[in-house]
């Protein structure tokens, strides 16, 4: 459903991240005022900045880098420039005692492995190429067939298990596609041995990236100011409880406001609350069938423990990849090298991130216990003496990855499919609110894209993050 006059657009937003933030401004530069609903008491979402005693933290890391120009222009039309830093992007593997360079270098990567490991996985590389994995669909056959079994099983079996909880085998190929992109063995090891100045053409092997100084939530304290000047406003603590539709289009949306119920109408709805639940709030309800597929529909939650330490215990790395299935920590920050502001004089914080599915016993573990748990970890690692921790925190993001179990594709499949013929008007956009494991940038753009649909446009909005081609087409316009 498109409309062609602005004066006719009343449109409601759901969500306060990056999708619905952008969203709401980039309707207030066309001179139309929205209301955004959100469940929680910040702006952000999963980009949010976490404070805790002066001590900030970025939840997963949010590296500021993207192919497309609108949504950098929009970064820094929304920010200072004095606001951004130029951060060298150091990541490492952590794998039985050893650090493996990522992205890959050849020599650092022989002299760990040994040459007899090295042989057997060019070896293995050099099997795939012969006889490829029997399932390509999965992370498994997929990352396999590109960089053989041995690889694949050193430095992306564990890890991969640990994020996601279930064996990799159960992944779908969609996730490896949008994480690693086009990288490879044999571009891995062409890049190690041609250097090129901060490469940018593989998403895995970016060498530099821009910062917000005071993390990623900076950039969206900054834009929801904005929007309010633009006449807009946030309703927080605010989740939605129903959605009424009727004659293939939503007509009002209604909230738990802090003041009790509270009923909106609206024109348009773009949505970046998961779309699960976007269905389940449907009034009257989809079919049984349609629920379902909502109901089967699942996310992985994000724990960070910040271990405050002296910047001598820290390490040079933004983060380490922990390859070692030993322990179930997933990854370790060190929030002092994405920005100094992120931390105090002589100090580092270290966020120890773990990946867990609400209710199993680490969700429900007591903060003491977690910092306890990150404490014992780091020491079996050999990476901290727990003595040198100051302080601890704990930071629990729901719903932070949605899931790409075998099953998920259909159901998302179906519930888009029913959204566009009975709410028309309804735009789901961003991470969970397509169930997509899109970055911010990827959110933004599709936020944009969805007002200058509402506006007009024909844009596919399905297609952002999946056709590269279709981000080239983007850029021209």
């Amino acid at each position: 459903m498109t409309i062609n006059s602005e004066t006719e657009v009343k449109p409601l937003i759901i969500g306060a991240g990056p999708a619905g933030l952008t969203a709401a401004y980039h309707l207030g530069k066309k001179g139309i005022k929205s209301q955004i609903l959100e469940s929680d008491s910040v702006v952000g979402g999963i980009s949010r900045t976490e404070v805790r005693d002066g001590w900030r933290f970025d939840i997963g890391g949010h590296r500021f880098f993207t192919k497309v120009p609108v949504v950098s222009e929009l970064w820094h039309e929304i920010l200072d420039e004095g606001d951004f830093l130029l951060r060298p992007r150091m990541s490492r593997i952590f794998y039985k005692g050893k650090f493996y360079d990522y992205p890959l270098k050849a020599s650092n990567a022989l002299k760990n492995l040994g040459l007899v490991e090295s042989f057997l996985c060019v070896l293995s590389y050099l099997w795939v190429r012969v006889k490829k994995p029997k399932d390509i669909s999965t992370f498994e056959g997929w990352t396999a067939s590109r960089f053989g079994w041995r690889l694949y099983k050193i430095f992306f079996k564990t890890y991969t298990e640990k994020v996601w909880g279930v064996d990799a085998s159960r992944i779908q190929a969609d996730w490896a596609a949008q994480r690693i992109k086009n990288l490879s063995l044999f571009k891995a090891v062409i890049n190690s041995l041609m250097p090129r100045r901060n490469q940018k053409k593989i998403t895995s092997l970016i060498e530099e990236f821009e910062y917000p100084k005071l993390g990623p939530g900076m950039m969206w304290e900054k834009c929801h100011k904005l929007v309010a000047e633009q006449g807009s406003e946030v309703f927080f603590l605010s989740p939605v409880t129903s959605i009424k539709h009727s004659d293939g289009i939503a007509l009002e949306v209604r909230a738990e406001s802090q003041n009790g119920p509270e009923v909106f109408q609206t024109s348009h709805i773009i949505s970046s609350m998961p779309i699960s639940k976007l269905l389940l709030s449907m009034d009257p309800p989809a079919p049984e069938n349609v629920r379902q597929a909502a109901h089967s529909l699942s996310f992985r939650e994000h724990i960070t423990v910040a271990l405050v330490v002296p910047e001598e215990d820290g390490f040079p790395d933004n983060w380490i990849y922990i390859h070692s299935p030993d322990v179930e920590v997933g990854r370790v920050q060190n929030f002092g090298r994405w920005s100094p502001h992120l931390v105090k004089d002589g100090r580092t914080c270290l966020g120890l991130e773990y990946f867990v599915s609400e209710g199993d016993v680490l969700w429900n573990s007591s903060d003491n216990s977690l910092i306890d748990l990150g404490k014992k970890e780091m020491e079996i690692l050999g990476l901290l003496d727990p003595e040198k921790v100051e302080n601890a925190y704990v930071v629990r993001m729901p719903k932070a990855y949605p899931m790409y179990d075998k099953n998920y594709f259909n159901n998302v499949e179906i519930i888009k499919d029913w959204l566009e013929k009975n709410t028309a008007n309804v735009f789901p956009v961003g991470r969970n609110g397509m169930h997509r494991y899109n970055n911010q940038d990827h959110s933004m753009l599709t936020a944009i894209l969805s007002v200058e649909n509402i506006l007009g446009a024909e844009h596919d909005i399905w297609s952002v993050n999946v056709e590269q081609d279709y981000h080239e087409e983007v850029v021209k316009n």
